[in-house]
């Protein structure tokens, strides 16, 4: 809330002072913010002025900023500024970055970007676009010290000095042979505890744990995560060294595959941008499909209810309790699924521990079915029965709400854990099988047992 207040209060002390033409004051605000708080700032202003604002920055802070900016707003400054000013941007910008701006522009911009970039830097833009979507090797960058076993540490600190400056980062090395297969990793941490005598692989790490090009980029962010690395290596088929993914690009990474399992739980269509950016008719888009299925989907709970309607009017008092039954089964599946969704995504769980995932849900199904038919079958006798003096509820009624809340949890948990799963599985996004879906079945089921139970029990109904 402070950093809010605070950008509140500078953007109306920059307006005063863009007012009164006092740029250079502006310039010294913008000079003492950090990038990603200048982005949020220029977001306030508008487009002529946002321009001029960006136009103020230093080169190197201008890129860092740039990158921190919405997809939208780079393209409006890309419009507005020259060729040599896009230069300028382009030529401080690491080359992962300037790919992702590529992937968002449309297709008169990409050629105006690739059009002020030089031949080698185009040459490497291309090999990274050719990658798949949201594969390693679409996340990763080619910028990396890579040094030679057969270094010292003294010709490795000569190395890191003469190419480091336009690296994404220096703290972490890579030793790779004369055709460029990865054989051990080190950092600036080991090289200035080790004399300058000593060879490179007296002492590298070669138990280097690395990705592949085409595995997914969340695989690589959960690497990341795993094992706390500043930098992730990236190799080809052949086990050659291409990139790197720096922990940065793993942030976004995990916050775009958190937002879009979100989404997708509960029941939208994944959209990469932000909630005011995004239009009403694409927010309806997102939604509208998902909303669909689940009430065509949710027809057959009613087909279920007119098939027993004749039950229902024999004993009207069951009704009552319908709402409840079906709230406790879909809410049982969805902890069940949200929970083995979160596992899998974390790398917890898999398909080859389906069984033990099943079984373990089962137990909680089955602990959690008793628990809440003891305190409902409690609930109903002494409040419904006794309290608000309902003679239609009979023990046996009471027993068989009881004993359907029993089998209904245990079946929702069993349907909650496995859709997921098995979806994994088969190929599909997990998070698909979330909370709505899974609801929508666990209802019908619901009703299915407790219209059957009742039939068994009740003699009313027989």
């Amino acid at each position: 809330m402070e950093m809010d207040e605070m950008l509140e209060e500078l953007v109306e002390t920059i307006k005063e002072h863009y007012e009164k033409r006092e740029f250079q004051q502006i310039k010294t605000i913008l000079g003492e913010l950090n990038p990603a708080d200048i982005a949020v700032l220029l977001e306030e202003f508008p487009e002529n002025q946002r321009l001029l604002l960006f136009r103020l920055l230093p080169k190197e802070e201008a890129a860092d900023t740039f990158v921190e900016l919405d997809p939208d707003t780079q393209e409006t400054l890309i419009h507005g500024i020259t060729d040599t000013e896009l230069r300028e941007v382009l030529d401080e910008l690491y080359l992962d970055d300037t790919v992702d701006i590529i992937e968002e522009m449309p297709a008169t911009l990409v050629k105006r970007i690739l059009r002020n970039t030089d031949a080698e830097t185009r040459k490497s833009i291309n090999a990274l676009l050719k990658y798949p979507e949201d594969s390693a090797g679409s996340l990763m960058t080619p910028e990396f010290v890579d040094l030679k076993k057969d270094m010292s540490v003294e010709d490795a600190f000569k190395r890191i000095r003469r190419t480091g400056v336009d690296k994404e980062t220096i703290y972490t090395c890579y030793v790779t042979d004369a055709q460029r297969h990865l054989l051990g990793v080190t950092t600036v941490k080991e090289l200035l505890l080790h004399d300058y005598d000593d060879l490179i692989e007296e002492f590298m790490e070669t138990n280097v744990i690395y990705v592949n090009t085409l595995d997914d980029q969340e695989v690589a962010a959960q690497q990341l995560s795993k094992y706390n690395f500043l930098a992730l290596p990236v190799v080809d088929m052949e086990e050659r060294l291409v990139g790197i993914i720096t922990i940065d690009d793993a942030i976004d990474v995990m916050q775009e595959e958190n937002t879009e399992d979100i989404q997708k739980m509960n029941a939208m269509l994944p959209t990469e941008k932000t909630y005011l950016k995004t239009s009403v008719f694409e927010t309806w888009k997102s939604r509208f499909p998902w909303l669909l299925l689940l009430m065509v989907s949710a027809t057959f709970t009613g087909s279920i209810i007119t098939a027993f309607e004749d039950k229902l009017a024999a004993l009207t008092i069951l009704t009552a309790f319908i709402p409840m039954l079906m709230d406790t089964g879909g809410n049982s599946g969805g902890q069940a699924s949200v929970t083995v969704i979160r596992a899998m995504s974390l790398g917890e769980v898999n398909f080859k521990d389906y069984f033990r995932v099943v079984w373990k849900e089962l137990r909680v199904g089955f602990i959690c079915g008793v628990s809440l038919a003891a305190v409902n079958f409690l609930k109903i006798w002494f409040i419904d029965k006794l309290a608000f003096q309902n003679d239609e509820i009979t023990l046996i009624i009471d027993l068989a709400i009881c004993l359907t809340l029993i089998v209904e949890i245990v079946f929702a948990k069993f349907i909650g854990c496995s859709l997921p799963m098995l979806a994994k599985k088969i190929g599909f996004d997990p998070a698909v099988m979330s909370s709505p879906f899974i609801t929508t079945i666990v209802d019908a089921v619901s009703l299915l047992v407790f219209f059957g139970i009742s039939s068994a029990v009740i003699p009313q109904l027989r």
